[in-house]
């Protein structure tokens, strides 16, 4: 109902007029709050990255105003020059399309015996927020000018008001609403494209896109997008295209709906939102996107969940998001308080004391350096590495890692990720030795030390005494033994390893603890009570299945993967592309980012 009556208001509005080149008397301004995103508002401009002008500089009684910008750093500032002692320069931020803004940001003037001066940086964007801006230099001197606003127009692939007609394809992700007889409909592309369209309809009919930032909760610079009607004669018309991300402003997640007026009625009405499907990983992984901060670099508030999504957004095969790696990397390498990051303190190079959360991390700058090449990744997941081996001790069950510091506990999650790890880091290092016998050592103590009960299925641990505890058999568990022993078996080629990784796959598939119905299923599933651990556990258990699939080209485990890949998107999926955790379907469920990242390993190839 209220999307409803914003529509009928939305109706019989007039189409907004582009936003003033200067300030109208009356123009309503409202306070600022920093935005951080790379870095915080009134960075100096001494320390941007880039200097472009993208609007034309403004003259003022013999004075120029000039924007500058630095897309490397998502910020801008003004500058005055050719003036006297007193005259000034801001910047203005408009988070509504320019109906408002945030006025007199940064404003300096030019002090004794100077001609010029300039403010300090400000961002442009917010998408911590989930707010596009627009941002515009103004000075005073014996007058007032502004500049035109920076990026109005939203592009990808391609700009807003593009036509139709070069739409790469034609989705209808939501039904279409109805009204008076009219059909309204939301058409969307594979290139990320929206656009909107009424049927049945008679002259005067209006038809238009509303954008939305913030998954549809609000659209201040996003109302009657390409508004039209239908011209005299006809019984249809549509709006040129809108796009529903900007790289630019790294907004990943826009959402779109198409709403409609029929000419005799004040009366409107929308689809629901929706984001387009340019492919299931992008629109995964786009959703995705939506929950991270770039400004703290990671995904709040979980700081393993962030290294194995991070190593998700990596194997998804989605270029778009590869600046995530490094601003990752930059922001979290060095030491955090307790709290920061997770209950323990991060000592540095991704280390804490719970040596599955730091191997996590290495299994995540292995996929980037696997991306990128760059020896720095490979070079810290080798630090992880060595700090997770000082934990292997032959005193207790003869072998194995221990899961924290405390020695307390050793389990499966720790040690399938040192199989995985040791393996990859002696894969990765030319000349290697002892990497590769710990791989070897790891895996031969891995298959005699209990871990993996009569039925081919991995328990959570082993009992003080070295036994299997039997407890629950959980799908990331199986993963990492399906994994680590596929890569041992690569560095070795000790088919012993493959015929291991193939059993523990298999018992997988073909039974029903961890697959009902042919969909894997989490213990905690039926229930919707996994806690924000279990919520990534399945994705994980994805990808290293899809690496063995790879690795022994087997029929069986690539039909399996497509299985899932096809219930995720038609059974647990939204018209946002938000996942949730029950992969088959049904309710109660739950979904955040972290089932989303488990959802993204499912679908990506």
């Amino acid at each position: 109902m209220l999307n409803l009556l914003v529509a009928f208001l939305v109706a019989l509005a007039p189409v907004p007029a582009p936003p003033p080149s200067s300030p109208p008397s009356g123009s309503p301004a409202v306070a600022a709050a920093v935005v951080c995103v790379l870095s915080c508002d009134t960075l100096d401009p001494s320390r941007a990255a880039q200097e472009t002008f993208p609007v034309p500089e403004k003259q003022l009684n013999g004075r120029r105003v000039v924007l500058h910008v630095s897309d490397r750093d998502g910020m801008a500032w003004g500058s005055i020059d050719n003036g006297v002692t007193g005259d000034s320069v801001w910047l203005d931020r408009s988070w509504d399309g320019g109906a408002s803004w945030e006025g007199l940001l940064g404003r300096a003037s030019i002090p004794g015996s100077w001609t010029g001066t300039r403010t300090l940086m400000y961002n442009v964007t917010d998408p911590v927020g989930h707010r596009r801006g627009l941002l515009r230099a103004c000075g005073d001197a014996a007058g007032v000018t502004c500049t035109d606003w920076i990026y109005p127009t939203v592009c990808d692939v391609l700009c807003d008001r593009t036509g139709a007609n070069q739409a790469n394809g034609d989705a209808q992700p939501v039904p279409p609403t109805t009204l008076h007889g009219r059909t309204i409909r939301l058409h969307t592309d594979l290139n990320g494209m929206a656009w909107a369209g009424v049927e049945a309809g008679g002259q005067g009919d209006e038809v238009w896109l509303d954008r939305s930032w913030d998954g549809g909760a609000s659209w201040p610079a996003g109302s009657s997008l390409g508004r039209t009607a239908i011209p005299a004669g006809a019984t249809s018309t549509r709006t040129t295209m809108v796009a529903t991300r900007d790289p630019r402003g790294r907004h990943f997640g826009g959402a779109v709906r198409a709403c409609g007026r029929e000419a005799a009625h004040s009366e409107g009405s929308c689809t629901a939102w929706a984001r387009p499907v340019p492919s299931r990983p992008r629109a995964a992984a786009d959703a995705l996107m939506y929950s991270y901060d770039p400004s703290a670099a990671w995904w709040p508030s979980s700081w393993w969940n962030s290294a194995t999504t991070l190593t998700a957004v990596l194997d998804s095969g989605v270029r778009d998001h590869d600046w995530v790696i490094a601003r990752t990397f930059d922001v979290n390498r060095g030491t955090f308080a307790a709290g920061r990051r997770g209950t323990d303190p991060v000592e540095g190079d991704f280390i804490s004391r719970s040596i599955d959360d730091s191997a996590w991390w290495g299994l995540a700058w292995v996929a980037a350096y696997d991306r990128t090449g760059d020896q720095r990744y490979l070079a810290t997941a080798t630090t992880i590495a060595n700090y997770v081996h000082q934990h292997w001790d032959t005193r207790t069950c003869g072998g194995g890692v221990w899961w924290d510091r405390e020695h307390t506990y050793k389990n499966a999650v720790t040690n399938g990720q040192y199989l995985r790890l040791t393996a990859s880091i002696s894969r990765r290092t030319p000349g290697d030795t002892v990497w590769s016998q710990r791989a070897r050592t790891a895996a031969d103590w891995y298959l005699g030390s209990g871990l993996i009960g009569s039925a081919g299925l991995v328990n959570d641990g082993l009992t003080g005494d070295c036994r299997n505890n039997g407890q629950t058999v959980w799908t990331y568990n199986q993963g990492l033994g399906i994994g680590g022993f596929v890569e041992v078996w690569r560095l070795t080629g000790d088919t012993r390893y493959l015929d291991a990784s193939r059993r523990l796959a298999d018992s997988a598939i073909s039974g029903a603890v961890l697959t009902r119905d042919g969909v894997l299923t989490e213990s905690c599933d039926p229930t919707a009570s996994c806690d924000d651990n279990q919520k990534q556990f399945k994705g994980i258990f994805m990808r290293f299945l899809k690496d063995l699939a790879r690795a022994t080209g087997s029929g069986a485990y690539r039909q399996y993967a497509a299985r899932q890949a096809d219930s995720v998107w038609t059974n647990d999926r939204d018209a946002l592309n938000r996942i949730g955790q029950r992969w088959a379907g049904g309710s109660p469920n739950q979904a955040d980012w972290r089932t989303q990242a488990s959802g993204l390993d499912a679908v990506s190839g």
